[in-house]
């Protein structure tokens, strides 16, 4: 097994597995255009029913307590079942959230059919990250791993757009139904072209294992094999638990505080700076751009940060970013900008926010081994959903009591600095 993955690691990415992580660089999209569609909608779902910001703070955050439920019940059975079935289920559930939305008609419909689709988007992120880690090499790995969050804000820039003509024209249900119908067409991509991992056909081997991972062998100019080699068995304790052995709970709990603290800003940026914009007197089109300004940002800050980490390392990359980020939000916060200068420091924003959280996934990638990486990044995930859940929320109940924008941006920028000084406090010998 090592000779197999030291083979791989040492030869050059074939068509094949760059396939395998373009296909998981489309799947982020679908959190992108998840969270965004709703973002963008925001004002019109809060006009159409008069909602408080309250409650549009928990439409956004019962989709992200789905991604929560998913990350934690549904991601680690890619570490079980494989891969590529979990991405199915996962689909499934998006594309039914999705297309259900466009005709609810009560509040609390769209607030199940968010956590419907949240579930589906949690399952999917962490067994996206493990897969184009297992398919990448190792000079190409952290890259390939950062570049598929791009995927991200790639659809949310192309959602921020659609919504911006088509919702003063069709109203906002027909953006819910288009989203759908993507996620449609991305479960049949899936179906018809994802396989699953070596990584995981070798640790699991199930039926039919040594046939699939020839084939996925020859797909990656590889040797085949006569057999399959020997795995050691699992402890009993569970693959849940192993993320607690001694050489992994320090870095564990570091990297559930990191990601907590870094989903709560991020999440609620993205799903409030639409609103915050058409709040101050910006036009429903102008407002929508300020979130795709945000959202172009977020694209290049991710591809960057890759670059960056090749130099600096991933935990000083992160840190670097995050502190950046803290400075530009509270410069954000506490002066009177010009328009140009709104769309620059939001722009600012989702470079250094986004593009330094995005690192977190090649780095969770890296401190746990294949048999429980899913599980290591589900779990991470999940447990940081319960920042994004709260973030959106707390956001909205702060406006409604009163809270300048001066404030709520410097309370919001605080957790970048623990997101950055707690990744770069992490001891994994991977890193």
């Amino acid at each position: 097994m090592n000779e197999i993955k030291k083979a791989i690691n040492t030869s050059e990415m074939t068509a094949f597995q760059i396939l395998m992580v373009a296909i998981c660089f489309i799947l982020n999209m679908n959190d992108g255009i998840d969270v965004l569609v709703v973002s963008f909608s925001g004002s019109e779902i809060t006009k159409e029913w008069d909602l408080s910001k309250t409650q549009m703070g928990y439409i956004f955050s019962s989709g992200l307590a789905g991604m929560t439920l998913g990350a934690f019940l549904l991601a680690p059975f890619a570490d079980k079942i494989g891969r590529r079935k979990v991405f199915i289920i996962s689909m499934l559930l998006i594309t039914s959230g999705m297309l259900l939305v466009f005709m609810s008609k009560e509040y609390w419909q769209i607030l199940s059919l968010r956590l419907l689709t949240g579930i589906g988007i949690g399952g999917i992120l962490p067994t996206m990250a493990a897969t184009a880690s297992e398919f990448s090499n190792n000079k190409h790995r952290d890259f390939n791993v950062g570049l598929v969050q791009a995927g991200w804000p790639i659809g949310a820039i192309l959602t921020g757009f659609f919504c911006a003509w088509a919702i003063p024209q069709f109203g906002w249900r027909f953006a819910f139904l288009f989203a759908g119908i993507i996620s449609f067409l991305m479960l049949i991509g899936v179906v018809v072209f994802m396989k699953d991992s070596l990584d995981f056909l070798l640790n699991k081997q199930p039926k039919n294992a040594l046939k699939k991972v020839n084939i996925l062998l020859e797909n990656m100019n590889q040797s085949t094999i006569d057999s399959l080699p020997t795995v050691a068995k699992t402890s009993s304790k569970g693959s849940v638990m192993s993320l607690f052995e001694p050489e992994y709970k320090r870095d564990t709990f570091l990297l559930w505080l990191a990601i907590s603290f870094g989903f709560l800003t991020l999440y609620t940026l993205m799903s409030w700076v639409p609103q915050i914009a058409k709040d101050a007197g910006l036009a429903f089109q102008m407002a929508t751009n300020v979130g795709i300004a945000l959202n172009v940002g977020a694209a290049l800050g991710t591809v960057s940060m890759g670059f960056v980490a090749k130099k600096l390392g991933l935990q000083k990359t992160i840190l670097l970013f995050m502190i950046t980020a803290f400075v530009v939000m509270v410069i954000y916060g506490n002066f009177k900008l010009s328009t140009l200068l709104i769309f620059t420091f939001i722009f600012l924003i989702g470079v250094f926010v986004q593009g330094g959280f995005n690192g977190m996934y090649p780095t969770i990638s890296r401190v746990y081994p294949a048999a429980v990486r899913t599980t290591g990044v589900g779990f991470a995930i999940g447990v940081g959903r319960i920042g994004a859940i709260l973030g959106p929320t707390i956001f909205g109940i702060l406006s409604d009591a009163g809270f300048s924008k001066s404030s709520l941006f410097i309370i919001f920028s605080v957790p970048l600095l623990v997101t950055g000084f707690a990744v770069w406090s992490l001891k994994s010998k991977n890193l």
